[in-house]
């Protein structure tokens, strides 16, 4: 049985941590929900996202999705995409870069990742966008499907994780494996894609900067 304690704090989160370890993604999203006042799930719609879309959309179907694309997703994922969207019937709220993809493209193309532009290049199609929908939406509660594994920083977090801006994050699927991922994804007929392109990062394994 949880701690009935409603706050979660720096001091207290490896407590509430430990206590979830052994809950299903289902239990530990119904437990958060119970206790958020204005909670946001994010997206990207990368491989598995339909996975947190899905267990955030069924304990609280009208919850915020933020998706920001950068405009550069292959055509395979905006299709998947649609698809997610409409099988989940997800409130949706679409950010976007200031700058179209076509400017972008005359202007600087696709930096490098050791290229002077490329910090502008993620700051304009990544980091701008995110900060405006948080801004916007204030979330206390924020639902990623950041998992262990995936990256350095990623490994030093946990379910629960407190962002640099002193969000809540959460993320019920951390600990699965790619496998456990794939059966979840077929269990509940969610539609996946695995040909997905982020023009931020070089390597698969390389942080997004956007969960610092």
């Amino acid at each position: 049985m949880l701690a009935e304690r409603l706050i979660i704090t720096p001091e207290n989160i490896e407590d509430f941590n430990l206590q979830l370890r052994t809950k299903t993604p289902l239990e530990i999203t119904k437990w958060i929900l119970m206790r958020a006042k204005k909670p946001v799930v994010t997206t990207n719609f990368r491989p598995f996202e339909a996975a947190i879309l899905h267990v955030a959309a069924l304990v609280k179907p009208n919850i915020n999705v933020v998706w920001c694309d950068t405009g550069y997703n292959t055509p395979d994922t905006y299709k998947c995409a649609q698809k997610i969207i409409q099988q989940l019937d997800l409130n949706i709220h679409l950010y976007v870069p200031k700058q179209t993809v076509a400017y972008r493209d005359a202007i600087m193309g696709i930096p490098e990742v050791d290229d002077p532009n490329h910090e502008l290049f993620t700051k304009q199609v990544k980091l701008e966008p995110f900060k405006r929908a948080m801004k916007e939406h204030k979330p206390d509660v924020w639902f990623t499907n950041l998992r262990k594994g995936q990256t350095e920083l990623r490994d030093s977090l946990d379910i629960l994780s407190y962002s640099k801006d002193g969000v809540l994050k959460v993320s019920p699927f951390y600990y699965f494996t790619d496998e456990e991922m794939e059966n979840y994804i077929d269990m509940y007929r969610l539609p996946n894609e695995h040909r997905y392109y982020d023009p931020t990062k070089a390597l698969a394994n390389r942080e997004c900067g956007l969960h610092n």
